[in-house]
C-alpha cells in the first residue's frame, strides 16, 4: 500500500525521542552498560532466498471468497471439512539458512542440552519451588526467607539444605534463566511544536516510555514449543460439507479470516516472499488503575500477541499475550487541560510511541527472515500489523477521530443508525490533503493533525485494524450502560419514583432468588451495586431477562432477548454462514423491538457509537474470525498478571521499575517451564495426589438411604434400574415386566455429594482443547447452610438434536453400588415436564414444571450417571407477582411451579437449549 508523504510520522512529528538511562530504583539491573538503553538492532539478512520452483508467480483470482474450494490448489480434507490454504504464503519449512526442505523432514532438536539439565536450577524440585513461590503464591521476600529458614532447620539434622538460601538466592537464580529473556528499555519524548507564547509545564516535560523489543518478543512467542499444536502458519479458508452436498464457510481462529488471506495476497506480489509464513502482530492497550490511593495509580500497558495462535490459546492465559510496553500518561494542571494543543499532543504522543516501539518489526514486514517455530522447524517469516484491541475511548485516539463518531465508518453522529461508508487510510489521507481542518472536524469527524502510527508501516490501515470488542461494545456498553439503565428510566417514568423503587427492589429480589448454578456469580442484593466490572455485567446478563418480565412491556423483553441472543451468537467459537444469518436476524429483531424505548419516551434516538458498532460485526467476523479471540477481556485479564499483581508486590515507591522486573522474571519462569516440558522433563507428578472419598457420614445401606432421603419406594426404584441395566433392550424395559422379575439389591451403598461432568464447550472458559469440567452438587448441606440439589440435562432421545433430545431433572442424590462385580454410578432424580411445544415467545426460553403423578407424589427415577449430559440452570417464572421475602436462592426451586430453562446460563447452554 503506497504511503502519502504528507501523512507519515517522520514528516509530521512534533516530538524529539531521546534514549536515556533508567532512573527507577530496582530497574537498573534491567539495562546493560550501567543503565544505558540496550539497543537491539536487527542484523542484516544474509540468506540468499531462491525463487520456489513449480509455483505460480501470481495470485489466483477468487470470484467468491465464500465459495467452496476447487479440486486444485493447496487443499486439505479432514473428515467432513475442507481447508484451503493460501497457495503462496503457505508456511513451508526450511533449514536455518532459509533453503526449503522436504515437507516430511523431521525438525532439528530444539536444544543440545541434556534431559537432566535444569539450568539455572539444580533439579526439578528447585524449579517447581521457584515457580510455586514466585508465580503461584507470589510470596513476599520476607515470607520466603522465613519459609526457607524453617525448611533449612528441618533439613539440618539430615545434613541437607533447602533449594534456596533466601529470596535473594531465589531471584538471582531466576534472573540467570537462559531462555525467554527480553530486557526492558526506555526512551523519552518531548514536545517540539508551536508554543505561540505559551509556557505551559506540559510543553517542557519529558515523557518516558518503557518497552521490550517486540521483534524478540514475537520470535520467542512463535517458537514456544507449548504452542506447537495450536498454531497456524498460513492463512486458510474452511468449509463444512453438508449432507446435501453443499458447503458452508466456517470462521474460527484468526487465520481463517479474509483479512489474513488478503494480506497474503498483497505480500505474494513479491515472488521472493513465496513459501513464507505470515505472522500478524496483534496489539492491545487500555489504561488501568491499580489503587484508589494517592500517588501514581494508573498505568497504560501495551500488549502483543500473534494471530497464528488459536483463539483458545490466546484466551487461556498461556503466555500467548505479552506486555511489551508501558505508555506515557501526560498530565497537566486544570488551567491547561482544555488547551486544544495539549489534547492533540496526548493523542499524537500515543501514535509516536507506538511507531517507535514497533520499529524493529518493520524490516521483516517486507523481507522474510528465518525463524524457529513452535514445531521445531525453521520457516521464512514475514510480519504485518494485525488487529488492535481497544475500547471505544482508545479507538477514538487510535483512529484520530472526534468523539461520538464511529472509528470504522463515516456515519454522522446524529444518524449512526443507518451506517456509512467505511473509513480507509486512502480516504482520510485524501481528505487531509484537500479539506481544511475545521471542515474535517465538523463534517468528517477527522482530527487532521493526528497521524496514525500505522502510516509508518506497510499494508497497515488503523481503521481496518480496529477489532470488534465484545466486552466494551456489547456487554458493558449496550447491555449495562444502555439497556439496563433504560429499563430503570422506563420504570421511573411510568410509575413515578417511589413505586419504581419498589419495583426495582423486587427485581433485585428476583435476581437474588436465582437458584444455584456452578460458575454463576451470586447477586445477594440484586444488581444495585456501585462499581460494575465486566464479570458483573456478564453474570447479570444470565439472570436479568426473567427478572424484568411482568414489569416492562413485552417488546422491551423481546428487545433484551434479541440483544442477548446477538451477544451469545457472536461469542460462538465457530461461526458459519448460518451463524452469520442468525446474528443478522438477532440484530434486526433488536432494532425492531428497541423502538419501544422511543415510543415510551425513554430515548429520542439510538445514535450511540457502541450500539452502532454492532452493524460492523458480520463484516469483522469475516475479516478476523470469531470475535472471542480479539475481545478486550483478554487484555483486561492480562492487567491482573502484568500490572495489578506486580504493583501489589512492589513497595509502592517508584513502583514501575519493580513491576517491570517482576514481569521479566515471570516470563523467564514461563519460558523455563515451556523448555523443560518440550524436553519431557516435567512428565508425571512431582508428588502423590489423593483421590476423594465417598461421604462416610451418610447412609450406607439401601434402607438407610431410603429413610434419609424420605423416599420409601427407593428399593423398588433400584430394582427397576437394575433390570433396565441388565436386561432392557430397544423394545422392553422394567415398565413392561412384573416386579418379581426385577433383580433385588440390599447391600452396601456409597453416597457422594457431587459429580463432575466433562464436556466440549469451546465458547466458554475452558482448556485449549475446549473441554470443560463442571461440578454438579446434591448435598444436604452446602457451605454450612441449606442443602443444594442441582438440575441437569439428561440424554433420553438420540434421534433429535439440542434440547429435544434431553429431559430436565433435579438430582436428589448421587450414589454407587456393586452388583455382580460391576459398580453402577447412579443418580436419584426428580423429573420436570416441558410446558408447551416451543420456547416462550418473549424470552425465547423453554419452560418446564416439576412432574408429579396422579396422587401428587414426585415423579422420581434412578438413572445411570452416564446419561447426565451436564448441569442445567432453571429460573423461576415470576409473572407479575412479587417475590415473597422468605424466598431465596436456597429454596426457589421448591417454591415455584414453573421455570425457564436458562439458555443464557453460559454459551454452551445457549447452544443446546435454544
Amino acid at each position: 500500500m503506497p504511503q502519502s508523504p504528507a501523512r507519515t510520522q517522520s514528516t509530521r512529528r512534533l516530538f524529539n525521542i531521546a534514549r536515556i538511562p533508567c532512573a527507577h530504583p530496582g530497574c537498573q539491573r534491567l539495562f546493560k552498560n550501567k543503565g544505558a538503553l540496550t539497543q537491539h538492532k536487527r542484523a542484516a539478512h544474509q540468506h540468499s532466498f531462491r525463487m520456489p520452483q513449480g509455483r505460480p508467480t501470481a495470485v489466483e483470482e477468487v470470484p467468491d471468497r465464500d465459495a467452496p474450494p476447487s479440486d486444485v490448489g493447496n487443499n486439505r480434507t479432514q473428515n467432513h471439512f475442507i481447508r484451503d490454504y493460501h497457495i503462496e504464503l503457505d508456511g513451508r519449512i526450511c533449514d536455518e539458512d532459509g533453503n526449503f526442505i522436504d515437507p516430511g523432514a523431521p525438525p532439528p532438536p530444539f536444544t543440545t542440552r541434556r534431559h537432566d539439565d535444569w539450568t539455572p536450577y539444580r533439579s526439578r524440585l528447585e524449579f517447581e519451588t521457584a515457580e510455586f513461590l514466585f508465580t503461584k503464591t507470589q510470596m513476599s521476600a520476607g515470607h520466603i526467607d522465613e519459609l526457607l529458614h524453617l525448611w533449612g532447620v528441618s533439613l539440618a539434622v539430615h545434613g541437607d539444605d533447602p533449594p534456596f538460601a533466601d529470596h535473594v538466592d531465589l531471584h538471582n537464580t531466576i534472573d540467570q534463566t537462559p531462555v525467554g529473556d527480553v530486557p526492558w528499555n526506555r526512551f523519552t519524548i518531548n514536545y517540539t511544536g508551536d508554543r505561540d507564547g505559551t509556557d505551559a509545564p506540559w510543553m517542557d516535560g519529558d515523557y518516558e516510555i518503557f518497552y521490550r523489543d517486540p521483534h524478540n518478543v514475537v520470535r520467542n512467542m512463535i517458537s514456544t514449543p507449548d504452542f506447537k499444536d495450536t498454531i497456524d502458519y498460513a492463512p486458510y479458508r474452511e468449509w463444512e460439507k453438508r449432507p446435501d452436498g453443499t458447503h458452508k464457510r466456517r470462521w474460527r481462529d484468526f487465520m481463517s479470516g479474509d483479512w489474513a488471506w488478503d494480506q497474503a495476497d498483497q505480500i505474494a506480489e513479491d515472488p521472493l516472499t513465496h513459501g513464507a509464513a505470515f505472522v500478524p502482530v496483534i496489539l492491545g492497550s487500555d489504561k488501568t488503575t491499580v489503587s484508589v490511593a494517592t500517588g501514581q495509580n494508573d498505568y497504560h500497558p501495551l500488549y502483543l500477541s500473534i494471530g497464528n495462535v488459536h483463539n483458545s490459546t490466546r484466551r487461556a492465559h498461556r503466555n500467548a499475550v505479552a506486555v511489551v510496553g508501558f505508555l506515557a500518561i501526560p498530565k497537566t494542571a486544570k488551567e491547561y487541560s482544555s488547551d486544544s494543543r495539549y489534547r492533540k499532543f496526548k493523542k499524537q504522543l500515543l501514535h509516536t510511541s507506538l511507531s517507535r516501539i514497533l520499529n524493529t518489526l518493520k524490516p521483516a514486514m517486507t523481507t522474510p527472515e528465518v525463524t524457529r517455530c513452535a514445531d521445531g522447524h525453521y520457516r521464512r517469516v514475514i510480519y504485518g500489523l494485525g488487529p488492535y484491541i481497544a475500547d471505544y475511548e482508545e479507538q477514538v485516539v487510535l483512529a484520530g477521530i472526534v468523539r461520538e463518531w464511529c472509528a470504522k465508518c463515516i456515519a454522522h453522529p446524529s444518524d449512526l443508525e443507518h451506517g456509512g461508508e467505511l473509513r480507509t487510510r486512502e480516504l482520510v489521507d485524501a481528505l487531509v490533503e484537500e479539506v481544511d481542518f475545521g471542515t474535517l472536524w465538523d463534517e468528517w469527524g477527522i482530527i487532521g493533525e493526528i497521524v496514525p502510527f500505522t502510516n509508518d508501516f506497510p499494508r497497515a490501515d488503523i481503521h481496518e485494524l480496529l477489532a470488534p470488542d465484545l466486552l466494551h461494545q456489547v456487554i458493558k456498553g449496550t447491555f449495562k450502560d444502555h439497556l439496563v439503565s433504560w429499563v430503570e428510566q422506563y420504570l421511573e417514568q411510568t410509575h413515578g419514583g417511589r413505586l419504581a423503587k419498589r419495583i426495582l427492589d423486587d427485581i433485585d429480589r428476583r435476581i437474588a432468588a436465582a437458584p444455584y448454578f456452578t460458575g454463576l456469580r451470586r447477586f445477594y442484593q440484586g444488581r444495585g451495586f456501585l462499581q460494575w466490572t465486566g464479570d458483573d455485567s456478564k453474570a447479570l446478563m444470565k439472570v436479568y431477562l426473567p427478572a424484568i418480565e411482568g414489569y416492562v412491556p413485552p417488546d422491551m423483553v423481546r428487545a433484551l432477548r434479541a440483544f442477548l441472543e446477538f451477544c451469545y451468537i457472536a461469542r460462538h467459537d465457530i461461526i458459519t454462514d448460518d451463524t452469520l444469518k442468525d446474528l443478522e436476524n438477532a440484530l434486526q429483531r433488536f432494532h425492531k423491538y428497541r423502538e419501544i424505548f422511543i415510543t415510551s419516551g425513554v430515548r429520542s434516538d439510538f445514535s450511540l457509537p457502541r450500539q452502532h458498532a454492532l452493524h460492523h460485526y458480520c463484516m469483522l467476523i469475516r475479516m478476523f474470525g470469531a470475535p472471542n479471540g480479539l475481545c478486550s477481556s483478554i487484555t483486561e485479564s492480562k492487567h491482573i498478571k502484568a500490572v495489578k499483581e506486580p504493583w501489589r508486590r512492589s513497595n509502592r515507591y517508584n513502583a514501575l521499575g519493580q513491576m517491570l522486573l517482576t514481569n521479566q522474571r515471570l516470563d523467564k519462569i514461563a519460558a523455563s517451564r515451556a523448555d523443560f516440558t518440550a524436553r519431557g522433563m516435567l512428565d508425571g507428578p512431582c508428588a502423590i495426589s489423593y483421590a476423594k472419598y465417598f461421604e462416610r457420614k451418610r447412609a450406607r445401606t439401601v434402607s438407610a438411604l431410603a429413610t434419609e432421603l424420605n423416599v420409601p419406594n427407593f428399593p423398588l426404584l433400584l430394582r427397576l434400574f437394575l433390570y433396565d441395566q441388565l436386561y432392557a433392550d430397544d423394545t422392553h424395559s422394567a415398565a413392561d415386566v412384573p416386579l418379581r422379575n426385577c433383580p433385588s439389591y440390599t447391600g452396601r451403598i456409597d453416597v457422594f455429594n457431587s459429580a463432575v461432568s466433562t464436556f466440549f464447550a469451546p465458547s466458554d472458559a475452558s482448556g485449549i482443547s475446549g473441554m470443560r469440567r463442571e461440578h454438579i452438587r446434591a448435598a444436604p448441606r452446602w457451605r454450612q447452610d441449606s442443602g443444594r440439589y442441582d438440575c441437569v440435562f439428561v440424554n433420553t432421545d438420540n434421534t433429535t438434536d439440542g434440547i429435544n433430545e434431553m429431559d430436565i431433572a433435579r438430582v436428589l442424590c448421587f450414589f454407587s453400588f456393586p452388583y455382580k462385580k460391576t459398580t453402577y454410578p447412579c443418580a436419584l432424580v426428580h423429573w420436570f415436564k416441558v410446558i408447551g411445544t416451543r420456547p416462550d415467545q418473549d424470552t425465547g426460553m423453554w419452560m418446564v414444571r416439576p412432574s408429579f403423578d396422579e396422587e401428587g407424589a414426585r415423579e422420581i427415577s434412578i438413572i445411570h450417571i452416564d446419561s447426565i449430559f451436564r448441569a442445567a440452570h432453571l429460573l423461576p417464572i415470576f409473572g407479575d407477582q412479587s417475590v415473597p421475602k422468605d424466598i431465596t436462592y436456597h429454596n426457589s426451586l421448591d417454591a415455584y411451579r414453573g421455570f425457564y430453562v436458562n439458555k443464557f446460563a453460559d454459551h454452551h447452554a445457549f447452544e443446546i437449549a435454544s
